[in-house]
């Protein structure tokens, strides 16, 4: 890192945080999944889903105030826990980010027809088969992910910024209006009226999706003024914004389209809830802006899981796991363009296989944000595994005296764990077929398997970690082993 290069301020990597999680993708397209699990009981799914991320936000706060590595989670866990438990949250952030590539042009579809439904105006509007929609985005996204995108980044945060308050405005229009004529505002969506506790806590896995990228600016800690201080605001900060953005707006769409059997079916098929209520509400102008906004926040959410994805599977690759091609770098931005290029191979292979077979079917009979929402969940699954890890090692860290910690504070990352066991098992509860949190557990256990059969693996990854973040070892011990006294 050069030190002369500008320092990252506060806003700036709060603004990032929040460009990675885009909450206007997040809630066009975040719901619909949801309405056959749940029924009008999806804001009661996100509000449990911000205290959950609440919850996980501390433990990453409570470590970046000591380390600050571009691997994020990678170097966390492994430097609490050992190289062991670090490769195995590695490996399985790796999963999270590349099957949000895949999730995320699949979605590019759904937006776009709806924005085509949504110019027409009416009558039998022109539709695109997602699939082409798909490969389009993934050439464009990987042209840019080879070049310099610090400007693109930068307009893709301004068009967020506009989706942000197209939704707040969007709110107040159907609180006003008092909600859909059906049904009006009721507050009984934020209850367990008409569905169990368990399908609401298998369903916050799905809200952990949209905060997914929460912690993006851990992994700016080498860039950013004043690391220690300003990366907890950070993740603090992005999280108290979107979970009552989320909360509000996902309310407001919900009596927005009415909490009755008609109102739940147009919410759960719409193929982009934001533009659809912004039609039937203010007019097709601001629905076109709206859709224009989702379209763009897919986008610029597949560009940055591609860029992550690509990221970490060079640095597992440069600390010794996959072909030495991976871990090279080109150009004069000095990108891993090998791995951005298996990357996006891999994108395209899923996608067009979902395509070509009709499958997933997740319910909402839309097919591209059913395959949006079956990749998405496998991705939340996983990231909900590396935010397990993270909060059991702020205990290990502790217990090492690593950092400063009261006792009675222990309590949060123990709930926190807690509340993650048990989404995960509601999740895989009662799960009829091949649930997307199977596939996203099977990507764990390989992950485990490489780890425990690659002791050599395992040791390079510590004594990359030791050196990066000076703790003065050649290697780091497994999470059975004692650290040397400091």
């Amino acid at each position: 890192m050069n030190a002369a290069r500008r320092k990252l301020k506060l806003w700036e990597a709060l603004a990032l945080s929040l460009g990675l999680m885009g909450p206007t993708l997040a809630m066009a397209g975040n719901g619909q999944g949801l309405i056959a699990q749940v029924g009008s009981a999806v804001p009661l799914v996100f509000l449990l889903g911000a205290v959950g991320v609440g919850l996980v936000a501390y433990g990453f706060a409570r470590l970046t105030r000591r380390y600050n590595h571009s691997g994020s989670a990678y170097a966390l866990v492994g430097v609490t826990m050992g190289p062991r438990a670090g490769f195995v949250a590695g490996f399985t952030l790796m999963g999270t980010y590349l099957f949000f590539s895949i999730c995320t042009v699949a979605l590019l579809g759904a937006f776009l027809n709806a924005f085509l439904a949504a110019a027409a105006g009416g009558g039998a509007p022109p539709q695109v088969a997602w699939i082409v929609t798909a490969v389009i985005g993934v050439a464009i996204s990987a042209y840019l992910n080879v070049r310099d995108t610090s400007t693109v980044a930068r307009w893709l945060l301004v068009i967020e910024g506009f989706g942000i308050a197209a939704m707040i405005v969007l709110a107040i229009v159907i609180f006003a209006a008092g909600g859909n004529s059906r049904t009006g505002v009721t507050f009984e969506v934020f209850t367990f009226h008409g569905t169990t506790f368990g399908s609401v806590i298998a369903a916050v896995v799905a809200a952990f999706l949209s905060w997914a990228g929460f912690e993006g600016c851990a992994a700016l800690g080498e860039e950013t003024d004043q690391p220690r201080r300003n990366i907890p605001r950070a993740l603090f900060g992005s999280v108290l914004l979107t979970g009552v953005l989320f909360v509000v707006v996902m309310f407001a769409q919900t009596i927005g389209f009415g909490t009755d059997p008609q109102g739940l079916k147009a919410f759960g098929s719409s193929g982009n809830t934001l533009g659809d209520l912004a039609n039937t509400y203010v007019g097709r102008w601001f629905a076109l802006l709206v859709i224009i906004a989702a379209v763009m926040s897919a986008f610029g959410s597949n560009l940055s899981s591609v860029a992550t994805a690509s990221r970490l599977m060079f640095a597992l690759a440069r600390d010794g796991f996959g072909p030495r091609q991976l871990a090279q770098v080109s150009g004069p931005s000095a990108l891993p363009r090998n791995a951005v290029g298996v990357v996006f191979a891999a994108v395209l292979i899923v996608d067009l296989a979902s395509y070509l077979s009709g499958w997933p079917h997740m319910g909402t009979g839309n097919a591209a944000i059913d395959s949006y929402f079956y990749f998405a969940v496998t991705g939340a699954t996983c990231v909900l595994v590396v935010y397990l890890l993270v909060e059991l090692a702020v205990f290990f860290a502790a217990r090492r005296k690593l950092i400063s910690v009261r006792m009675a504070e222990l309590v949060i990352p123990g709930l926190g764990a807690v509340f993650i066991l048990m989404v995960i098992w509601y999740g895989l509860r009662d799960q009829v077929g091949f649930s997307p949190a199977y596939l996203a557990l099977i990507w764990v256990a390989i992950g485990v398997v490489i780890a425990l059969t690659a002791p050599r693996l395992t040791k390079r990854i510590g004594a990359s970690l030791a050196h990066e973040l000076g703790e003065g070892r050649e290697d780091l011990p497994d999470a059975t082993e004692e650290l040397v006294d400091r």
